[in-house]
């Protein structure tokens, strides 16, 4: 017996035969019209624009794939219980159906076969590689998953939002990939049985370090040197009397010598420290590696020489980077710079007083602030200044569509974010940040503290002065 007369026999014709049942069928039509579906999505991908949708993500990515491979399974389960239900029934013909491949109609049906397989492979494997890759994309994490909206707006808007979520939160290895889906599934799980906590915690404890993430982009040991800060700020008054505090921060870094200065230099790599919160703004003990190898130990007084129990890790930059890619404003942040940029004009009177109350209003949702606040806005002009809202009415809702849109970029009253929510530890004028540590309790052994010399960071040219001689000496 040939090979080829041994295969039709053994296989092929029991394949046929007992593949002609309804469970295999629907399979096979499952299968055909996801994979359709699927290819023709794909290719409307390559050759035009598709909205940008979360939900066809998840469709044509896991729910389509999903029903392919179903269908595929159907079909060997049909055969399965087609032949289990014929021999139960003693039906089983001695010689299954003769396959004749002289028939020309059959030929072409067995070819069919062929080619169904091999495109199936293909699509699945291009499934694979699809979903896989839409899982790692900043929409699947952030629009997918609605509690992640207030993350996700404001990535959108930070300096890192052309970098991936999964750079940061993930990264490389089979472990790290593992490690993340496990615990995707567990707030899948929260969120499908509304446990989820609001507001979303910042992963602070989970994130790596920072060589495995700011240091693929960022080199810590360049010399950066000194970096001019100016920001401007407005007064509660009827003119809005505006101000410039200009400040020379030293950055510092690793010289062309090999000398540690300026806070970079300072920081990074040889300070340990032990926080006792989950934010990693209460730091009570801190310890420095000095250049000749010994150690120097700072405590709070309250620990009175003790180690505190807590996280012990070594200072790197998302101890005060912490909310690079996902910063949320003050509200007085969030207007002075709003009124420095243009976008709110300073020449309305009284605008910052009243735009900082109505960005500090209660509003049980955004949709009610983005309804609320130029509503209240035109009210305030029509009451205290008529000739305001006649002669800048173009101005007044330019504004009070900017004060709407900071309201939405920084406060989510579904998730419980507001102003303040989320510390963000740079500098030391809205949050701890620096006093953490630099806050004169931190003391060694011998007496000595952690610094409090501001011109360590810093040196103020001028504080919330209006014009600023510097700032014309320098052209700005």
């Amino acid at each position: 017996m040939s090979p080829n007369k041994s295969f039709r026999e053994s296989w092929l014709r029991p394949a046929l035969f007992f593949g002609n049942n309804p469970i295999s069928l629907a399979g096979g039509a499952v299968t055909t019209a996801s994979g359709v579906t699927m290819v023709g999505y794909w290719a409307l991908e390559m050759f035009s624009s598709v909205p940008e949708n979360p939900y066809l993500g998840i469709i044509f990515f896991f729910l389509l794939p999903f029903l392919f491979i179903c269908g595929l399974l159907l079909i060997p389960i049909g055969i399965y219980f087609r032949r289990k239900q014929l021999i139960a029934a003693g039906q089983i013909p001695a010689v299954f159906p003769k396959i004749d491949l002289n028939d020309r109609i059959f030929r072409r049906g067995i070819d069919i076969v062929l080619v169904a397989t091999i495109v199936n492979l293909l699509v699945v494997a291009t499934a694979s590689y699809r979903g896989a890759a839409y899982m790692d994309s900043p929409e699947f994490c952030g629009q997918s998953c609605h509690v992640m909206h207030p993350e996700y707006t404001a990535y959108k808007i930070s300096a890192h939002s052309h970098v991936a979520c999964v750079e940061c939160h993930i990264g490389s290895g089979a472990q790290a990939y593992f490690n993340a889906k496990v615990n995707g599934t567990k707030q899948l799980i929260e969120v499908s049985v509304n446990r989820y906590p609001t507001p979303i915690p910042s992963p602070v404890s989970s994130l790596r370090p920072a060589r495995y993430t700011c240091e693929s982009c960022h080199t810590p040991a360049r010399f950066i040197g000194e970096k001019l800060l100016v920001k401007s700020s407005f007064a509660d008054d009827e003119i809005n009397t505006e101000s410039q505090t200009v400040v020379v921060l030293h950055l510092g870094g690793e010289d062309s010598l090999s000398h540690l200065t300026g806070i970079h230099g300072v920081h990074l790599g040889h300070i340990e420290y032990i926080d006792t919160d989950s934010t990693r703004t209460a730091i009570p003990w801190v310890q420095r590696t000095n250049a000749d190898g010994s150690k120097s130990t700072y405590a709070a007084s309250a620990l009175n020489g003790a180690e505190p129990k807590g996280e012990r890790r070594v200072m790197d930059c998302i101890d005060c980077h912490n909310r690079a890619a996902h910063t949320f404003l003050t509200a007085e942040d969030a207007i002075n710079r709003a009124m420095a940029e243009g976008a709110i004009s300073p020449e309305l009177p009284w605008i910052h007083k009243e735009g900082l109350e109505l960005l500090k209003a209660n509003y049980a949702s955004q949709a009610e602030a983005a309804s609320k606040i130029p509503q209240l806005l035109n009210a305030f002009y029509g009451s205290s200044n008529p000739g305001v809202l006649s002669g800048k009415s173009a101005q007044v809702n330019a504004a009070g569509k900017e004060l709407a849109l900071l309201y939405s970029q920084n406060v989510f009253p579904d998730m419980k974010v507001t102003w303040g929510t989320h510390p963000n530890h740079i500098g030391h004028m809205d949050y701890p940040g620096c006093f953490r540590c630099h806050d004169g309790d931190h003391v060694a052994k011998d007496g000595t503290s952690i610094t409090q010399d501001c011109t360590a960071c810093h040196n103020l040219l001028a504080v919330q002065e209006a014009k600023p001689k510097v700032l014309a000496d320098l052209g700005i």
